[in-house]
């Protein structure tokens, strides 16, 4: 993506993680990250709706989770 700089890849997530959301609380919705993870947790609690046990915290969780992860790792 042209709006981020690239990293080497670390086979160590949590370091890399950490950074993104530091930068993320720094900067609010002007960070690129921002605005996808958003939208990863909003598709994930309204799919965790439908999911009995899930249900739509857990799925907000998960789904800015996945959105952090594939935003770091692509």
């Amino acid at each position: 993506m042209s709006d981020r700089e690239e990293r080497p890849k670390d086979p160590n997530l949590f370091p890399d993680a950490a950074e993104e959301l530091k930068d993320m609380i720094n900067e609010g919705l002007n960070h690129p990250s921002s605005k996808p993870v958003l939208k990863g947790a909003a598709v994930g609690a309204a799919a965790g709706i439908f999911v009995p046990v899930v249900g739509p915290l857990i799925g907000g969780v998960a789904g800015a989770g996945y959105a952090l992860y594939k935003r770091i790792r692509t």
